[in-house]
């Protein structure tokens, strides 16, 4: 029986890498791995939030950002693309390299099916490790539901559940809110993607 090597990167391979590719990868402390396609529905949430924080923000010392910015996670050395990021005054950038920072205050991950399960655990225990991180928010893609997490200490985060009967959510540390409603405009969710079937397991 034969075994595949696993080949780890250096953090500049990848940036190389990354530079010349065709699809955004993920670096995870020395393995490099290709992201999900996104579907319609998850780019239509993430242009919704965006444009309603960018509209709210626009006097305000915020600044909003969308997956083409690159996050780098210093103690898990990750560098990943969350789906809209809100920075509280001037990017703090890696390295002088402008199209990635590490000072986050508020992220939003759109749920995909390959992806919920890390999003929901492993990732978020990963952003915790950000001192200027304070909220989370994961949107499903396939119905009006969404988590949302807040600190409200060191190492304690309240949790709040939205669904369709909700009229909107309150970010706690930014000033903003947004509508649900808003946020799911122009989803369609009877074009949910075969993605979305149930993965082996799962009711």
């Amino acid at each position: 029986m034969q075994f595949t090597q696993k080949r780890y990167y250096s953090t500049e391979e990848y940036l190389a890498l990354e530079e010349a590719a065709d699809y955004k990868s993920e670096y995870i402390d020395g393995e490099i791995v290709p992201m999900a396609g996104g579907s319609t529905n998850h780019n239509q949430i993430a242009g919704n939030f965006y444009a309603e924080l960018s509209f709210a923000f626009k006097k305000l010392d915020y600044r909003v950002f969308m997956s083409d910015v690159r996050l780098w996670i210093l103690q898990r050395r990750i560098y990943t693309y969350p789906d809209v990021m809100v920075v509280v005054g001037e990017p703090e950038y890696y390295n002088n390299r402008t199209d990635t920072i590490t000072n986050p205050r508020v992220i939003i991950e759109v749920l995909s099916a390959s992806t919920k399960g890390y999003d929901r655990s492993k990732k978020f225990e990963t952003y915790r490790t950000i001192s200027t991180f304070e909220e989370y928010l994961l949107i499903d893609q396939t119905r009006r539901y969404i988590e949302h997490f807040s600190k409200t200490d060191k190492k304690r985060w309240s949790f709040c559940e939205y669904d369709e009967l909700d009229d909107a959510i309150t970010l706690s540390s930014v000033s903003f809110e947004i509508s649900l409603a808003d946020i799911y405009n122009k989803v369609n969710f009877a074009q949910v993607d075969a993605e979305f079937a149930p993965e082996i397991g799962e009711n």
